[in-house]
């Protein structure tokens, strides 16, 4: 069965895959939403089905919120 990759919605196969939090990705799809930076798997948060990065994410969805 393929999995589809849930930023560009192609199929992702077994020789290409990325798996985090549940999920298969391209490598080259793996990446912050917010800065663009390259992730590795596991090592990002989510919200909204979109990866971020610890730092991205802890700015927009933090304890403190968005900085104004």
């Amino acid at each position: 069965m393929v999995a589809y990759c849930p930023i560009c919605g192609k199929p992702v196969y077994f020789g290409e895959k990325k798996r985090s939090l549940g999920r298969d990705y391209h490598p080259l799809c793996l990446k912050c939403y917010q800065c663009k930076r390259q992730l590795s798997s596991g090592q990002h948060a989510e919200h909204d089905d979109k990866p971020y990065c610890t730092h991205c994410y802890m700015k927009q969805f933090g304890p403190r919120g968005p900085r104004r």
